[in-house]
């Protein structure tokens, strides 16, 4: 995960253990780097399990994440899920679109759980 400032994040295969890096060392991966992450991770999951099926080349896949915020209350109002797939033959790209639309991440996001919040005692 490579963060792109304070409003989005590249998620890409690395062949190793997942790690966050930045340009800057005073660069925090917030919370809402860590949602994007999430998507992202699950976008590029789904799209290497599809192109691991159709005999597709996805080593050089990578999902950028981008968000803006909106107010009242203060939340992230929308995502901006980019592929970058330079080995993906032409004819592909149409299909590849609904295959990262599959991404659970994607779909919690679409439809919300319920989230409840306790205090321990």
């Amino acid at each position: 995960i490579v963060l792109l400032g304070e409003d989005g994040v590249r998620v890409e295969q690395s062949g190793g253990p997942l790690t966050v890096e930045a340009s800057r060392r005073d660069e925090v991966y917030s919370s809402f780097h860590m949602m994007a992450s999430g998507l992202g991770v699950c976008t590029l999951s789904v799209l290497q399990s599809w192109a691991a099926a159709a005999e597709l080349d996805s080593r050089r896949l990578a999902v950028q994440v981008h968000w803006t915020f909106v107010e009242q209350p203060h939340r992230i109002g929308t995502y901006d899920v980019h592929l970058e797939w330079p080995d993906l033959d032409p004819k592909r790209r149409q299909a590849a679109e609904p295959v990262a639309a599959m991404c659970a991440v994607k779909a919690t996001l679409a439809t919300p759980p319920d989230v409840n919040v306790t205090v321990a005692p």
